[in-house]
């Protein structure tokens, strides 16, 4: 039997982190595991005086590495021709933008006795929105003198990102910011343990992470430059010499594996380490993404991400979230956009609001798929984590609007949904507009697996056809591709990528009559975006209480009819 090489894809979550293992030949999962991170509240660290706060404590995600890479390579032993001495390779994805103050020894300094327990000496995960003011402040001054660096991120810096939360720190923590030797994204810092990189310097950072959330460019010379930084405050200028020079495309491996942990892990010092990047951008790859696709990983929060050639890199659109050479692919431009809140925002009105549980999402699942568009006479804003594209504004709320005495949880359920669709539509129709070809929505994920009824919907609002990928662990997948190239699977990336990704059987074809009836609902969704995302002052919304009750009259049954 010829033998078979594996590598390792490890997906670090917002609440978990998962290991997978996979034949590189063809992407099979022999092996998987997923260790929810012990600290907080679902491994988030809150602040119940500050609803912005969203830190991690980075000893979890040590404790996560070990426990799930233990537990997958247990599961894959009892696959004929695994061997964990022909795992080859290990990638690593992460949520972003997460950075960590560390220290000159490339320890976060919330595991250090100084700061042990000091929320400021997490990690500032994606989600965290303290820096608001900050991401305002920086959008301000860039615009006065450095407008290049919002053209690749949409017009817009935001509090979810690298300088925003890195500024915050600096006014609200001095202590912790001048302790600081550097800091480091999570996605890099994974890796960076890995090859047992004992000094930030030392650090193979990135290019997806650097230039989505850092402002990263070779046009201009890597980081936001020196004067620029002095402007927002002299401290982070001198910063940016103790951070990185340079970021790298997946062409480009983080190191290799280090004795220290290739004995903790049970596997071969040496093996090859991937570059670290985004979730969703490692999840594009195990998408199988091409020029034309759109990928939506839709999870806690969702991402879409699309790449283009240079020649049709359309240098910036308003509102997305960055437009980066290599952050996807190297040598291509990726386009990345997304919802801040989707699964949250389901899991918010089921077990936050409704106090119920994964059954309760199968209950209303089902009572909400038995209404018809338009049925439940309501309308909502999917902005209850702020607004991620087009708006980037997070301080902007969510709202539901058209309740009556008669509406029911399903309602409310089916209407956040569909939110969410709407959401994902002014995205599409925002990145087209600008001149990006989509012919094809490749969609992954656990909510894009399981839940058809969603899928559906979104198929009816976006009014083109869906593809679910055959992996269930898309973003580890890619990580794990990533994986394999670097250790020499394959002899080019998109060799690596045909031969270990595939779609599914089902596609979710648009319904016309549906499509028609969330045309108006979407036209309706507009207006309300548009008068509180502050895109005009003008707008007369005296009427759309009235035109959702008419569009609920013409989408009742004929037996609900007779009791009118």
């Amino acid at each position: 039997m010829e033998e078979r090489n594996f590598s390792i894809g490890l997906d670090y979550g917002t609440n978990s982190v998962r290991a997978i293992i996979v034949d590189c030949a063809n992407g099979e999962t022999i092996g998987s595991a997923v260790v929810g991170y012990p600290s907080g509240h679902q491994g988030v660290l809150l602040d119940r005086e500050n609803h912005n706060v969203a830190r991690q404590n980075p000893a979890d995600y040590l404790f996560g590495l070990e426990t799930s890479v233990a537990a997958a390579l247990e599961q894959a032993a009892e696959h004929e021709g695994f061997d964990p001495a022909r795992v080859i390779g290990i990638g690593v994805d992460t949520t972003g933008s997460s950075p960590m103050p560390v220290d000159a020894s490339n320890r976060p300094l919330s595991m250090t006795p100084a700061f042990e327990g000091n929320l400021n000496a997490m990690c500032w995960l994606w989600k965290d929105h303290t820096s608001w003011r900050e991401a305002e402040a920086f959008t301000r001054i860039a615009r006065e003198i450095r407008p290049e660096y919002l053209d690749i991120c949409g017009g817009t810096y935001s509090s979810e990102w690298w300088w925003a939360k890195i500024w915050h720190c600096l006014v609200a923590a001095p202590d912790v910011f001048a302790a600081a030797a550097s800091w480091v994204e999570l996605a890099d810092w994974v890796p960076s343990v890995l090859a047992g990189r004992d000094d930030p310097a030392d650090i193979v950072r990135g290019v997806c992470a650097a230039g989505h959330k850092g402002l990263y460019n070779a046009a201009w010379n890597g980081l936001p430059d020196a004067e620029f930084l002095a402007r927002l405050d002299p401290a982070l200028a001198d910063l940016r010499g103790r951070l990185y020079a340079t970021a790298h495309d997946l062409d480009t491996p983080a190191g290799a594996l280090c004795k220290d942990w290739a004995d903790r892990l049970g596997l071969r010092e040496g093996i090859a380490i991937a570059i670290g990047a985004f979730d969703n951008h490692y999840g594009s790859i195990g998408c199988g993404i091409s020029e034309g696709v759109l990928v939506k990983v839709i999870g806690t929060s969702t991402c879409d991400c699309a790449v283009v050639t240079p020649e049709n890199n359309p240098g910036t659109i308003p509102g997305v979230c960055g437009i980066v050479e290599g952050s996807i692919l190297p040598r291509v431009y990726g386009i990345e956009a997304g919802q801040s809140a989707v699964g949250d925002l389901f899991k918010w009105w089921v077990e936050g609001v409704c106090e119920g549980d994964a059954a309760t999402h199968e209950v209303l699942t089902i009572e909400a798929a038995h209404l018809a568009p338009g049925q439940s006479g309501l309308l909502a804003l999917d902005w209850n984590n702020g607004n991620r594209t087009i708006l980037v504004d997070q301080r902007l709320t969510g709202l539901i609007l058209g309740q009556t005495l008669h509406t029911s949880r399903a309602d409310i359920y089916r209407a956040l949904i569909e939110a969410t669709a709407f959401g994902a539509r002014a995205i599409l129709e925002r990145i087209r507009d600008c001149g990006t070809r989509v012919d094809t929505i490749i969609c992954a994920g656990g909510i894009a697996e399981k839940n058809a009824m969603l899928m559906q919907i979104y198929a009816d609002v976006l009014k083109t056809p869906l593809r679910v990928t055959t992996s269930q662990q898309t973003c580890a997948l890619g990580a794990a591709i990533g994986a394999a190239y670097a250790g020499g699977a394959h002899a080019t990336l998109d060799d690596a990528v045909a031969a270990m990704t595939g779609l599914g059987d089902t596609t979710y074809t648009p319904e016309p009559a549906h499509s028609a009836i969330y045309d108006k609902l979407y036209a309706l969704y507009r207006d309300l975006h548009d008068a509180f995302g502050g895109v005009t002052r003008s707008a007369d919304l005296s009427q759309v209480m009235k035109e959702l009750i008419d569009i609920k009259a013409t989408a009742l049954t004929p037996k609900s009819k007779e009791n009118e």
